[in-house]
């Protein structure tokens, strides 16, 4: 009997594209959901993976009371030095691809053959994450549903809004690195479900 294929799926989109949406999608039709963001979240949490060695390079005023990283404190860090940045992602990043690549190992054991890596700066990363993966999916819509989104969940400013979209790729960034694109603008949650059925469908899903 043949074994069936196993694909390595990239989902990236900006903030507000509705990315963490279609990844529970794909997930609740049976496949792998690995976060980055909630891997790299993990790693900086009390207790995580990175905090050992953030204490050791930066110092014990980057780690709180709790024992997670103080984020205002890396922030201001970060924004001081552009060298403090690079700092934290050499501790950072070794330690998510090495996190992936268990938790990817564990959904192949337990019969999963569609692996969705859920990378919010897939296209930031330049080759690094497409080498990684067989097909690249970006969740798309237009910078002005992207605020009108964020803005509803979360309240933030416009001025906060647009910081943060212009810390992320462009929206032609993305697009180019793109194998599928889920256009989610203008659509019902049951019209984004189709879609996403038929990208599953095409996996195998």
């Amino acid at each position: 009997m043949n074994t069936p294929h196993l694909w390595r799926l990239g989902l990236t989109g900006g903030i507000g594209s509705g990315k963490s949406t279609v990844a529970s999608m794909l997930a609740a039709k049976g496949a792998a959901v690995i976060d980055a963001d909630a891997i790299s979240r993990s790693l900086t949490a009390a207790g995580g993976r990175a905090m050992a060695a953030i204490a050791h390079n930066f110092g014990a005023h980057m780690v709180d009371a709790q024992g997670a990283m103080n984020r205002q404190a890396m922030r201001e860090a970060v924004f001081q030095d552009p060298q403090a940045k690079q700092k934290l992602e050499a501790i950072i990043h070794p330690l998510v691809s090495q996190i992936t690549a268990e938790q990817a190992q564990a959904a192949v054991q337990s019969g999963h053959r569609v692996l969705v890596f859920d990378v919010p700066l897939l296209a930031e990363s330049g080759e690094r994450w497409r080498q990684q993966v067989d097909r690249v999916i970006v969740v798309d819509c237009d910078a002005q549903t992207q605020r009108q989104r964020v803005m509803a969940r979360s309240g933030l400013a416009t001025e906060e809004i647009n910081r943060i979209i212009g810390l992320q790729a462009t929206r032609a960034q993305r697009l180019a690195c793109a194998d599928l694109v889920i256009f989610n603008q203008g659509l019902s949650l049951s019209e984004l479900e189709a879609k996403v059925a038929q990208v599953a469908a095409d996996f195998g899903l």
